[in-house]
């Protein structure tokens, strides 16, 4: 049978199989290793084995479960309630500026924990209810919960970029380098298009009234918000860029830091250890088995011949090299709108990555493409992981429509800032080269 044919038996399978809701560890596992045993016999299985076994040895996988204890520890030890004080206090007189500030604690969310769904739910819990309360747009303010929690996994520490250096064999450190930049620029977008929309219709984002914007000396004591978190980012990526640690290393440190910021705010309790570590184990224990099945996927479809099949295709693909990194990048965004990122990565990455080495471009700068792509993922309907955070945490009167039109305007400024970092790689590769 030719690789043509098993490749849309395969992949024809994982989707029937997606769509009937089975988990993705188990569709992904289950179709590869039968497709192994039919295409190398039982002996296959003790390839899976080995690979297995190598990722569990992995030190920098490690770095995962602490990156997630951080999150959690943080998500309920107060640091977010303090910093969205502040952010009341300072921004509140320009108009949007509650969302605008809500963006910005998520971006400084997105430099302690990690991943997208702390900021996401925290600041829908904090944020969202003060901004309807004063007459912000529903949907502006949903969306900028939804886009500023998606900076989680662009602006290190995160945990996608750790499992994507795994895969690929980048470096951590780079790539944590990497994504310093785009993620403060793509902020920024953020920040921009709502100022501007607000500007245009004051009515979607009224500035606070005089009396609620507090007096100099509140606003002056309000910035201590800011200090712990400056500690948990400097323990972590400080430790990092400056070489003093490796990321697995620098995770630890993150949970010490997110210990002392929950001891500062009063909420440190052998309860909160208990529960932070229970979500932990269930959260990476997912991780874990996806990543065992893609090991499956990548040795299954590998075995059948992939490599000619992405070689002859990426030859017949219009615009030579650029031409294939444009079809990635919307092969990658249909994806998003239908599959966890995690399984993305892992099934698009043992695929793409060849045709990236053979093209010559840098796998740190398509790194930081693949994870801006995920980022909009996580907002992008029917499927994106943001959209159900909020959901179950909105007031009654929002609908799922209204959380899907609050998605459609943030996207699109997600794909312009990807569209930038397509057209000038230096802005990913730019920080990564000067201090590592």
């Amino acid at each position: 049978m030719s690789i043509g044919v098993l490749t849309v038996l395969f992949f024809g399978a994982l989707l029937i199989f997606l769509m009937l809701g089975l988990p993705l560890a188990f569709v992904l596992g289950g179709v590869s290793i039968i497709f192994l045993y039919f295409t190398w016999g039982i002996d296959s299985f003790y390839m899976v084995a080995s690979q297995m076994w190598g990722s569990m040895n992995s030190f920098t996988l490690v770095a995962i479960p602490l990156f997630v204890y951080m999150a959690m520890l943080l998500e309920q030890s107060g640091v977010a309630q303090a910093l969205y004080r502040m952010m009341h206090l300072w921004w509140g007189g320009v108009r949007g500026g509650l969302a605008m500030g809500t963006v910005a604690i998520c971006t400084i969310f997105a430099a302690m924990v990690g991943i997208s769904g702390a900021a996401v739910v925290t600041m829908g819990t904090i944020a969202l209810p003060a901004m309807l309360e004063r007459g912000y747009d529903k949907r502006l303010a949903i969306g900028c919960i939804s886009a500023g929690g998606g900076l989680g996994i662009l602006i290190p520490p995160s945990v996608l970029m750790i499992l994507y250096s795994l895969i690929t064999g980048a470096s951590v450190g780079k790539m944590f380098a990497a994504g310093v930049v785009p993620g403060i620029m793509i902020a920024l977008m953020i920040c921009a298009y709502i100022f501007i929309r607000c500007w245009l219709q004051p009515e979607l984002g009224p500035a606070l009234p005089k009396e609620q914007r507090g007096d100099w000396a509140e606003k002056f004591t309000a910035l201590r918000a800011v200090l712990l978190p400056m500690l948990v980012v400097t323990m972590v990526l400080g430790s990092i860029l400056f070489g003093i640690a490796t990321p697995t290393e620098a995770a630890a440190c993150g949970v010490l830091g997110a210990m002392i910021s929950a001891l500062v705010h009063g909420k440190l309790s052998w309860a909160l250890l208990r529960e932070s570590a229970i979500r932990t184990f269930t959260l990476t224990g997912m991780i874990m088995w996806i990543l065992f099945a893609a090991h499956s996927f990548s040795a299954a479809y590998q075995g059948m011949g992939a490599q000619s099949l992405i070689q002859n295709l990426a030859g017949h693909i219009p615009g030579g090299p650029w031409g294939t990194i444009i079809f990635m990048q919307i092969v990658l965004l249909l994806l998003g709108m239908v599959l966890d990122p995690v399984g993305i990565m892992l099934i698009t990455l043992p695929v793409f990555l060849p045709i990236i080495t053979a093209f010559g471009f840098d796998p740190i700068w398509f790194g930081i493409l693949f994870i801006i792509n995920m980022e909009i993922g996580y907002q992008t309907p029917p499927f994106g992981f943001n959209l159900f955070y909020l959901k179950g945490i909105v007031p009654p009167g929002i609908t799922m429509g209204d959380i899907y039109q609050s998605a459609t305007p943030y996207t699109l400024v997600l794909i312009l800032g990807l569209i930038i970092i397509m057209l000038f790689p230096g802005l990913a590769t730019w920080l990564p080269s000067l201090v590592l």
